[in-house]
């Protein structure tokens, strides 16, 4: 129960298929949830702000599934979160959820003047141009604006690599990237003979930095393929664990070279399967 003597009344959607009707709706339903849930009376952007980044990844998480239910309930999620910070800040006075809708509405049009205004855009390359430039013209005073600092890792080399590309800073081919990973790769290998710690470490970013340049060229996703190693890997561990169960043998007391045989028995299993 809340802290008022009535229950709340939960907001009408007279229009289940009016996106309006349903968005004024849902927005009154976080109003009150603010109002008179305590969790949630006492959040700030702050407290939420991680929860955010876990519902992202659980939309990605179902796109990659292909699961269409789920990723409709997590869509959902996602935009309880765009919504609760709109409360939040129109109740601290800061902005307002009309407010994030209209500065939106407007930079997509800004953005998007082969849409809306006079100039031409024949292809996908075309638009990231007009983009990049429109971005500059908003006060933005480097290419790298705009690439959040807290993205996982590869993601956010990727994305840092493709904006340099934008324009023009780029390699030429494919056989000249491989030639900078087999390069990073050396000096990888040289720091870890005779080098200090920092300098392992920083060599070891390079080498990972190029090949994420390497995926970039194959248009693979850096971090969408290491999510599936890491996947796979977790897969095949598990399965190991089930053999040694049945097997009756415990992992920490085999020798490495038994533990190999259980991970070529799994393999084996997976492409039987």
């Amino acid at each position: 129960m809340s802290q008022n003597s009535l229950p709340a009344t939960v907001p009408d959607r007279a229009n289940l298929q009016d996106p309006a009707d349903v968005s004024k709706a849902y927005y009154e339903l976080v109003t009150l949830l603010r109002q008179h849930c305590p969790w949630d009376r006492k959040q700030t952007h702050a407290s939420i702000s991680q929860l955010l980044i876990e519902e992202c990844y659980e939309v990605l998480e179902a796109i990659q599934a292909g699961n269409m239910p789920e990723l409709k309930k997590e869509l959902g999620d996602v935009l309880l979160h765009v919504v609760m910070h709109s409360v939040i800040a129109e109740q601290a006075g800061e902005f307002t959820f009309a407010d994030v809708v209209n500065t939106n509405f407007e930079k997509l049009v800004h953005r998007h003047p082969y849409v809306f205004g006079e100039e031409a855009a024949g292809s996908a390359e075309d638009v990231k141009k007009t983009w990049a430039s429109a971005k500059m013209k908003e006060g933005r005073k480097s290419i790298l604006d705009g690439v959040p600092a807290h993205m996982p890792g590869l993601l956010r080399a990727q994305r840092v690599q493709e904006k340099a590309a934008s324009v023009g800073f780029d390699w030429d081919n494919a056989s000249d990237v491989w030639s900078k990973v087999q390069e990073e790769v050396s000096e990888l290998q040289e720091a870890s003979t005779s080098g200090s710690a920092d300098q392992v470490v920083e060599e070891f970013g390079d080498v990972l930095f190029s090949l994420v340049n390497a995926s970039r060229f194959a248009g693979i996703s850096a971090e969408e393929a290491m999510q599936k190693a890491n996947a796979k890997f977790s897969r095949r561990f598990q399965a190991l664990e089930q053999l040694a169960r049945e097997k009756d043998v415990v992992l920490g007391e085999m020798t490495l070279a038994e533990m190999d045989e259980l991970w070529d028995e799994v393999k084996a299993n997976e492409r039987g399967n």
